[in-house]
């Protein structure tokens, strides 16, 4: 099984999905500027739990700041958690 993550982005706002068996997890954002993003919420259905799916979500916003070159701002408690266990990704948040 492959886990394809895609990315949504409107202008203002976004998100990422994650599909997998008929399920749908998501990270979503808004652009508080053209250097940073407001990550929002994250939304992991109950048969996706503990799977790592919200962790995978993160991990491509993260990426794709790196190299898109701005930077998060974490206001959704799971990703906040998140970046505390993650050191590593600590350069790409405010």
């Amino acid at each position: 099984m492959t886990d394809d993550i895609t990315h949504e982005d409107s202008g203002s706002k976004g998100r990422y999905v994650l599909r997998r068996d008929g399920s749908e997890a998501e990270l979503t954002y808004f652009h508080s500027s053209s250097t940073m993003i407001i990550a929002n919420h994250t939304g992991v259905p109950d048969e996706m739990r503990g799977t790592g799916a919200g962790l995978m979500l993160i991990g491509r916003l993260v990426a794709d700041a790196w190299a898109g070159g701005y930077k998060i701002m974490a206001l959704c408690p799971f990703v906040r958690s998140q970046t505390q266990k993650h050191p590593e990704w600590a350069d790409a948040f405010v």
